[in-house]
C-alpha cells in the first residue's frame, strides 16, 4: 500500500490535549494531517509513537524518511515514527485512565503498533523486539506545519500529535536483519552518542524531523545516558503530556494567530474542532 492509499485507509486515534480518547468521529490519516488557513491551522490532534531502538552496544538506530513520504520527506529521525490505528487486531487503542497504563505504563496497544510498523518500515521481525521489553517513557504533544516542503503561505500538510516515546534495547550481539521499505525509509545507520552529536553539527537542523528535534531538548540525552541504569526499567517513565511549539521555521502564515493555544486543533468530546 502506497502513501496515498494509507492516507485514505488508516483510521487514527483522535485524542484531546491530555491524551483522552475522542470517539465521536473517525479521523483518517489524511483528515488528521491536512492543515489550512480555513479552520484547520494544526490539522487534528491524534496519537502517535516514536520508537528508539538501540543495539547491544547502546548505539541508536537512526532512519532517514523516504522522499515519497507526504509529510516531512527526506529528513533524519528516530528509528520509527508512526501511529496506532483503530480496528486493528491485536487492539492498538490504549485507555490512559486504566490502572495498567496510568500506574504501570503498560500501553500494550501502542507497543503492538510499534512492532507492526517496525516490520512494515524496516522489515524487523517482531521476534527481535519482544513486546514486554519495550519501555514506555513519556508523551509529547507537538505540532508542525510542513513549511519546508510546501512553503509558508498555505502548506496543506503537517503533524499534530500526542507522541508516545518508546525505548527498546537489543539484549544480545546478534544483528537484527533490516530490510527497509523504499516507500518508508531512504537510509539508516546505527550511531554512538559521539557519532550522533557529529551528525547534528554537520547536518542542517531543517534536515531533522521537528518532533525529534523537540525530544532532544526535553530529556532524551539523560534517557540515553541511563539506558543501562534505569531507563529500560521505568526510571524516567511518567504519564505527563509535555507540550511544545515547533521552531519558527515550521510556522505557516496561518499559525501566527495570537489566539492559538494548546487546544487549537483538538476535538471536543462531541467532535467539534477547536481552531
Amino acid at each position: 500500500m502506497d502513501q496515498d492509499a494509507m492516507m485514505e485507509s488508516d483510521v487514527l486515534i483522535a485524542v484531546g490535549s491530555n491524551d483522552e480518547l475522542i470517539s465521536s468521529m473517525d479521523v483518517t490519516k489524511k483528515k488528521a494531517h491536512l492543515f489550512s488557513k480555513d479552520g484547520k491551522p494544526r490539522g487534528i490532534l491524534h496519537r502517535a509513537f516514536s520508537v528508539f531502538l538501540f543495539d547491544d552496544q547502546n548505539r541508536m538506530l537512526l532512519t532517514k524518511r523516504a522522499s515519497s513520504k507526504i509529510t516531512f520527506p527526506g529528513v533524519w529521525t528516530n528509528t520509527c515514527c508512526s501511529h496506532p490505528l483503530q480496528n486493528m487486531n491485536p487492539d492498538e487503542v490504549d485507555d490512559p485512565s486504566e490502572d495498567k497504563n496510568s500506574v504501570d505504563f503498560c500501553y500494550d496497544g501502542v507497543k503492538h503498533a510499534a512492532r507492526r510498523k517496525l516490520l512494515h518500515e524496516l522489515g524487523i521481525d517482531p521476534v527481535y523486539v519482544p513486546h514486554e521489553e519495550i519501555q514506555f517513557i513519556t508523551k509529547f504533544h507537538y505540532w508542525a506545519a510542513d513549511t519546508l516542503n510546501y512553503g509558508t503561505d498555505n502548506p496543506p500538510w503537517g503533524e499534530h500529535e500526542v507522541d508516545y516515546v518508546l525505548f527498546f534495547k537489543q539484549k544480545n550481539s546478534e544483528s537484527i536483519p533490516i530490510i527497509p521499505s523504499e516507500d518508508e525509509v531512504e537510509d539508516y545507520r546505527y550511531v554512538t552518542q559521539d557519532e550522533f552529536k557529529k551528525m547534528l553539527k554537520e547536518i542542517p537542523a531543517k534536515d531533522w524531523s521537528p518532533w525529534f528535534r523537540g525530544f532532544l531538548d526535553r530529556g532524551f540525552w539523560q534517557w540515553w545516558d541511563d539506558l543501562d541504569h534505569g531507563t529500560l526499567t521505568g526510571k524516567h517513565s511518567n504519564n505527563d503530556v509535555i507540550f511544545f511549539d515547533p521552531p519558527k521555521e515550521y510556522y505557516a502564515s496561518y499559525n501566527y494567530d495570537l489566539s492559538h493555544n494548546r487546544q487549537t486543533g483538538t476535538l471536543t468530546a462531541d467532535g467539534v474542532l477547536q481552531s
